[in-house]
């Protein structure tokens, strides 16, 4: 699903601002519902390569798992975030789509939190919020070259 979202200019602040539907997830492709999904299955049973594949069937298996994980890592940080956030609402509740899915007992738990979370948006990280990513781990060894991956078949 590709949808144009307008970008407007500030002349006093000298920058470009949008805005973004409630539905849209910020600096991924998709709604939040299908990025919730996609880490919900991958939070089940099943190997991480076979949800990765049935996700992604157009892409190789490695591409599709580095799609999987990168959106399972950014959800996983949105929630840490929004439990530190809301203590009384989420107390005792695991960074994962599955646990607050159950204590809120909602099928589709990034919309809610969004809403709830609302004041705190510029400050929790994408998908869910529009603040800074989070930081990396480990720093990167060479950000000019890329990880070339498994060599293609001969």
């Amino acid at each position: 699903m590709a949808t144009w979202i307008a970008r407007y200019y500030c002349p006093t602040g000298h920058m470009t601002f949008s805005l973004l539907p409630d539905c849209f997830a910020a600096k991924l492709p998709g709604s939040l519902a299908e990025v919730e999904r996609v880490v919900a299955e991958a939070e089940g049973p099943g190997t991480q390569e076979a949800i990765a594949v049935r996700a992604r069937p157009e892409v190789e298996p490695d591409s599709a798992m580095r799609w999987t994980q990168r959106r399972v890592r950014a959800v996983h940080a949105s929630l840490r975030a929004v439990i530190g956030l809301l203590p009384v609402l989420l107390a005792g509740c695991q960074p994962t789509v599955l646990s607050i899915r159950a204590e809120l007992g909602v099928e589709c738990v990034l919309p809610v939190l969004r809403e709830k979370a609302g004041p705190h948006l510029s400050a929790l990280p994408p998908p869910l919020g529009f603040g800074p990513r989070s930081e990396r781990r480990w720093p990167r060894q060479s950000a000019v070259q890329q990880h070339s991956g498994r060599s293609p078949p001969a």
